[in-house]
């Protein structure tokens, strides 16, 4: 099956370090940095025998190559911020976009794909261009998206909700809402997974267990506040621990003592495996749960306080794989214990990198998608 990727390009700093870096022939052409997810879904697709290729919606077409390096959100707002949104608000207005789509037709004409994955974060391209493409090339059209329709996508996603054959969502009550907008089809699927050849235990040298060792750590986005404030409120509950944050954004105020550096692709993985234990609390519009870090710091062999979210008991087995909690007073009570009882911690751990090397990985997400959409090809 011939596969066409549409999604932006989060960290190009990160692609270009992995374009220079030695991996599989399976890999290659390399499309997304190892640090994004579509990185591990076109690797897990190719070793599953489809062809991938890319449309970067978020390269510019009018003003300039792709961005060099990475965008870092401070949380104020500058000329850049409101340029960004009087696009999202118009965006028909906006010449480069026109321009965006029109050279978005034109790849799905001339790679002709069975499936058009389009991910969540849409601004860019237009309802009527995904019917158009639909309708001329006859692709399936997969919207990937882990939030809610109803409170965070924007106005041209919605539109464009009758034109999606199969909605991929984390929380079941968002494929509802899609199915409500018009998809005609949703699958509960998290889309966030594992992938063994990347998400080990790494062995650590001397500096880096120097560099990178804390009892507490966390690595991940913390603003805005009202994205992540859930986030932002359990570590700062955490802050008479020895507590370290690796961010690529700015932190607020009141965590900035603790903050480490940016971390991304490997290097968020060596981080992580420093910790004695990680907290992973969801961003606070991820209400069923099932972010990268959920699979991922299992996958490292690292212990893992999550909150207390439905997708996360039923992917895993808290108190076995992980454990949750329930309020601040909770995740303070959990991460004294495991830190004063290595034993315990150290077989949960393990348990969960065993649990998500057997039935979350990358292979099996996108095995489980491919066959859905053969299945709508057929129909």
């Amino acid at each position: 099956m011939k596969i066409l990727i549409v999604a932006d390009l989060h960290h190009p700093e990160e692609l270009a370090k992995a374009r220079q870096a030695a991996l599989k022939p399976e890999d290659q052409p390399l499309l997304f940095p190892p640090s994004q997810g579509a990185f591990f879904w076109t690797r897990a697709l190719r070793r599953l025998g489809h062809e991938v290729e890319a449309f970067i919606r978020s390269d510019p077409a009018l003003f300039g190559a792709r961005a060099s390096r990475l965008h870092k959100f401070t949380g104020r707002r500058g000329l850049g911020t409101l340029a960004m949104a009087l696009a999202q608000r118009a965006p028909r207005l906006h010449p480069d976009y026109r321009l965006r789509n029109r050279r978005f037709v034109e790849t799905v004409a001339r790679t002709r794909p069975d499936a058009i994955f389009l991910t969540g974060g849409n601004w860019v391209i237009y309802p009527e261009t995904v019917a158009a493409v639909k309708a001329e090339f006859g692709p399936a059209i997969v919207y990937l998206s882990g939030v809610s329709p109803i409170v965070f996508s924007n106005a041209i996603e919605r539109a464009a909700a009758r034109s999606y054959d199969l909605v991929i969502v984390n929380d079941h009550y968002h494929g509802v809402q899609w199915l409500e907008l018009g998809a005609r089809r949703m699958e509960t699927l998290p889309m966030s997974a594992c992938d063994p050849d990347f998400h080990h235990t790494f062995e650590l040298t001397a500096a880096e267990r120097e560099q990178y060792a804390c009892d507490v750590g966390f690595v991940g986005t913390l603003i805005p506040n009202h994205l992540y404030g859930e986030r932002i409120a359990a570590l700062e509950a955490l802050r008479d621990f020895d507590l370290g944050i690796w961010s690529v954004h700015e932190v607020p105020p009141a965590l900035r003592p603790y903050y480490r550096g940016p971390a991304l692709g490997e290097q968020m993985l060596r981080v992580t495996c420093a910790a004695r234990l990680t907290v992973n609390t969801h961003g606070d519009f991820m209400r069923y749960g099932g972010n990268m870090r959920l699979f991922e710091a299992c996958g490292v062999g690292t212990f893992q306080v999550a909150d207390d979210r439905p997708g996360v008991a039923q992917w895993f087995t808290p108190g076995e794989h992980l454990v949750t909690y329930r309020d601040h007073d909770h995740l303070r009570e959990l991460v004294a214990y495991y830190l004063a009882h290595d034993d315990e911690r150290a077989r949960i751990a393990a348990a969960g990198q065993a649990h998500v090397h057997a039935h979350h990985t990358y292979d099996q997400r996108m095995a489980r998608l491919a066959a859905l959409v053969e299945e709508i090809r057929a129909n």
